[in-house]
């Protein structure tokens, strides 16, 4: 079983790597898209994956940011992404990795629960992001906050890590009693 770890590579000066892993091709090739055209001073590289493990003999960039995409209208897009977390190293889940709810702007389609998603973000102590990529306002707004997340997890802002960015996140959630 190949594990992916976020120190396997070194990291490439002013480059900052994203990997969006999820079900919906269309949707994130359109999210990648949107990233691409945000005006930021690093080389972006956005790769896309289904699933992970990733193919070992293929040779990629160090990954600065791993997003989990989950599409609230599909179940299979829930196992997909909980299968491929057993994929990755635990040193990832120290401010590199997110989830991405997506499709949560129509309730009445929805096959996942929206606990189901804050439940597993919980548990994996990451951020979770709401947006519904099929609209090009919501969709660009998400780049332009996955272009600056990217930057953070990348170490290209200053005085910024990526755990600062995880509590920064995390602040703004209410503490659950097994917290306290």
């Amino acid at each position: 079983m190949s594990v992916l770890r976020p120190l396997d590579k070194l990291p490439v000066l002013n480059t900052a790597t994203i990997l969006l892993v999820g079900t919906d091709d269309g949707l994130l090739q359109q999210l990648a898209n949107s990233m691409l055209q945000e005006d930021c001073a690093s080389e972006l590289k956005v790769h896309l994956a289904k699933s992970l493990p990733l193919p070992s003999n293929v040779s990629r960039p160090r990954i600065d940011l791993i997003m989990f995409v989950v599409n609230l209208h599909s179940k299979y897009s829930l196992q997909n992404v909980e299968e491929s977390l057993r994929h990755v190293d635990t040193t990832f889940f120290l401010g590199k990795v997110g989830f991405l709810a997506t499709g949560a702007g129509r309730d009445s389609h929805c096959s996942v629960h929206r606990n189901t998603v804050v439940k597993l973000a919980h548990t994996y102590r990451s951020p979770l992001l709401f947006c519904d990529l099929e609209m090009e306002v919501s969709r660009t707004t998400m780049a332009q906050r996955l272009v600056r997340m990217l930057q953070i997890c990348a170490g290209h802002v200053p005085g910024v890590s990526a755990l600062n960015l995880l509590s920064l996140l995390r602040s703004s959630e209410n503490p659950s009693l097994e917290d306290l």
